[in-house]
């Protein structure tokens, strides 16, 4: 998602000529992943335009409409019908108490869209616990947690900590921070972790961070390719019997116009795994932008050309899987479906479960057998993503 802060600026003009009723939605984007909506309504005697700049999420276009769109007009007028009618939203922040997590307003910190604002609503988390055990019929030892938190500095104030506080990871990485690394809150690191941050170029864009309880015997950042390294996207910690990697893999963007490069980044970084797993075993896990299989979104048979789900992106990931790694969600669960991890603000995306399943915790395969669970987190808000969460007994 692009460091561009958001704004809304809404403009209405009003004439008595025209009867007609027309509704045009215009999309265009100046970004990878940022759009631009207009929406025109003409109706009984009178025309309201109502123009709306805002951040759509990067995969607005991948809910395919499914909601009509809803323009209130001035007092007098007759309310134009809609499939799915919203009550005006006051705009103002909301406040969460421990134990919460909600979608507060934050029109300081850019990574807090008008979108946001608008529909957030505080929600109680609820964590799902599992006592099953291992292959070897062992208990896990060890917890890893993801989560593509949409900006750190809101996570934190959307009462984040009070996830790890209760979910207690041995190790946990975020993404798409939005934040330079010199410039993260200190109370981002909780007590008895320790902290390592990586940001790019581009302020306020992509970045990847890691808490740890474990010791670590190295942690280096990116993957030692100068051209993708100055985003922010890789922290590699090497613990004693395994390599943890933390990633945001680049969006194929608005139009697919990054497809490319995205092609060039999963080639290199197949190499790269492969270059850990021959050393120790991988634990690599992050929002990968992919939905591998058809089961992995709502609606798969429209979004073939969407980022996230083009042949050649399912394509590069299952060459990483057939060359000796397992998606350890598939491996305990094959055909669950409706499983996702990310949602539109949009459209009540959340609410419907229109989503997708792009956030993984991808191993090596000889770790399966020490693999005891993998939890979706979606009671837990904060985020358009929820977090993820990986039991081993290693």
């Amino acid at each position: 998602m692009p460091p561009k802060k958001s704004k809304v600026v809404v403009s209405k003009t009003a004439s008595k000529k025209n009867s007609k009723k027309s509704i045009a939605v215009n999309r265009d984007s100046s970004d990878d992943e940022q759009e631009q909506q207009t929406v025109s309504v003409v109706k009984n005697g009178g025309k309201i335009k109502k123009s709306v700049t805002a951040v759509l999420d990067k995969t607005e276009d991948q809910q395919n409409d499914e909601d009509d769109v809803e323009v209130v007009p001035k007092k007098g007028t007759k309310r134009a019908a809609s499939k799915s009618p919203k009550k005006p939203v006051k705009k103002t922040a909301t406040t969460s108490t421990q134990g919460s997590q909600n979608t507060a307003a934050d029109g300081d910190d850019e990574e807090v869209s008008d979108t946001q604002q608008l529909n957030a609503t505080p929600r109680t988390m609820i964590l799902k616990t599992s006592d099953r055990l291992s292959a070897k019929n062992e208990k896990p030892t060890l917890k890893f947690v993801s989560w593509n938190v949409n900006g750190i500095r809101a996570w934190l104030k959307n009462n984040g900590l009070a996830y790890i506080q209760q979910e207690a990871p041995d190790i946990m990485c975020f993404q798409e921070m939005k934040c330079d690394k010199l410039q993260v809150p200190n109370d981002c690191t909780p007590p008895g972790y320790k902290s390592y941050w990586s940001s790019g170029d581009t302020a306020g864009y992509s970045g990847v961070g890691l808490l740890t309880k474990k010791d670590v015997i190295k942690v280096t950042f990116g993957i030692d390719i100068e051209e993708h390294d100055k985003e922010g996207r890789v922290i590699t910690a090497e613990y004693d019997k395994f390599y943890f990697v933390a990633s945001y893999i680049p969006n194929s963007g608005r139009k697919l116009v990054r497809l490319p490069y995205r092609q060039e980044w999963d080639a290199a970084f197949h190499l790269y795994l492969k270059k850990l797993d021959k050393i120790k075993p991988v634990i690599w896990c992050g929002d990968l932008n992919v939905a591998h299989q058809s089961i992995d979104l709502c609606n798969p048979k429209t979004n073939t050309k969407t980022s996230g789900f083009t042949k050649e992106e399912r394509e590069n990931f299952s060459k990483i899987l057939n060359d000796g790694f397992i998606d350890s969600y598939r491996y305990i669960y094959p055909d669950t479906v409706a499983a996702y991890t990310f949602w539109s603000y949009f459209r009540q995306a959340r609410e419907k479960n229109i989503g997708w399943r792009l956030d993984y915790f991808v191993i090596s395969d000889r770790l399966k057998e020490h693999v005891c669970d993998v939890l979706i987190q979606n009671e837990v808000y904060g985020s358009d993503h929820c977090p993820i969460v990986l039991l081993l007994a290693i």
